[in-house]
């Protein structure tokens, strides 16, 4: 039972978790942000006792959320350029990570449950991720078990590509990062050439901010040309702020032409960087330069 002189403390106990759910749901950090100041001001206005904080504060968040996520799918429909989910950055300094990071989806995850309705990505999340029971997850998308249960199948099936079939090493990671930093930096095509997959695919997000690919790039050829011009008439030279976990992908934070801060996510799989992928968008990097300035570039 919750009394009021225990209700801020129940729901900051929540806070991390919450605030992990909506950016699950959302892909936008501010929107997550607002959404968790919501459920606060709905859960201060809470008359008689709640016997289950967690699960109370669960339903109203995922019912924000999807609430927010119709007019997500509007907005998405006349955005600049190709669309990624707000970087979410973490240390790459030990193991165990941030609160906000402690769990197994990757960026690469993410941008599969966009594919998913707003009902199948709440399904898989609460079930799947946020481990809430099914009774739970039925009462706060208000449907029954048997239809929540279909709804979590479904989204398992349509992600299950986008998990990878084993974690890469960290060392590993470290070390393809590192190397695909200095060859873009000196546009080594050669080097490059031994990072990179055949079929690898680069999008970039400015979300018509700053300048940015308006559609991903594919194809190995591609981007050795992109990275050998950028060099040869741009005097590309990135400056490094730090490496970091950003998504649970391998990456860095750094500073491009015109002072414009990114940051650079890498998606490898059997050896070589499958997917590259880069955000601009400076309204997603609010939170980025504080983290990055926090420490020096890590070599």
């Amino acid at each position: 039972m919750t009394r009021p002189d225990t209700a801020s403390a129940d729901f900051e106990a929540q806070r991390p978790r919450l605030l992990r759910l909506g950016y699950r749901m959302l892909g936008s950090l501010a929107e997550a942000e607002d959404v968790v100041q919501d459920a606060w001001l709905r859960w201060s206005r809470v008359e008689g006792s709640v016997d289950q904080p967690a699960a109370y504060l669960t339903r109203i968040v995922t019912r924000l959320c999807l609430d927010l996520m119709r007019s997500a799918k509007a907005r998405r429909e006349v955005y600049v350029g190709s669309w990624l989910p707000d970087p979410l950055v973490g240390s790459t300094d030990g193991p165990g990570g941030d609160e906000e990071t402690s769990d197994d989806i990757t960026l690469t995850l993410m941008l599969a449950l966009e594919r998913l309705s707003p009902l199948e990505r709440a399904a898989f999340l609460l079930h799947d991720v946020f481990d809430v029971p099914l009774g739970e997850v039925a009462g706060a998308l208000d449907r029954d078990a048997a239809a929540v249960r279909q709804l979590a199948s479904r989204a398992r099936k349509h992600v299950r590509d986008a998990k990878p079939r084993y974690r890469v090493d960290e060392a590993e990671a470290e070390r393809i990062t590192k190397a695909f930093f200095v060859a873009a930096r000196d546009g080594d095509v050669t080097a490059l050439r031994g990072l990179l997959a055949e079929d690898v695919v680069l999008t970039s997000d400015g979300g018509g901010r700053v300048l940015a690919f308006f559609n991903p790039i594919r194809g190995l050829a591609k981007l050795l040309r992109l990275y050998a011009g950028l060099k040869r008439k741009h005097d590309f030279s990135p400056k490094l702020l730090r490496f970091a976990l950003i998504d649970g992908l391998p990456g860095y934070v750094s500073i491009d032409r015109g002072e414009k801060l990114q940051t650079t996510a890498f998606d490898i799989r059997d050896g070589r960087i499958q997917a590259i992928y880069v955000t601009r968008n400076p309204d997603k990097l609010r939170h980025v330069r504080a983290f990055a300035e926090a420490a020096g570039p890590r070599a």
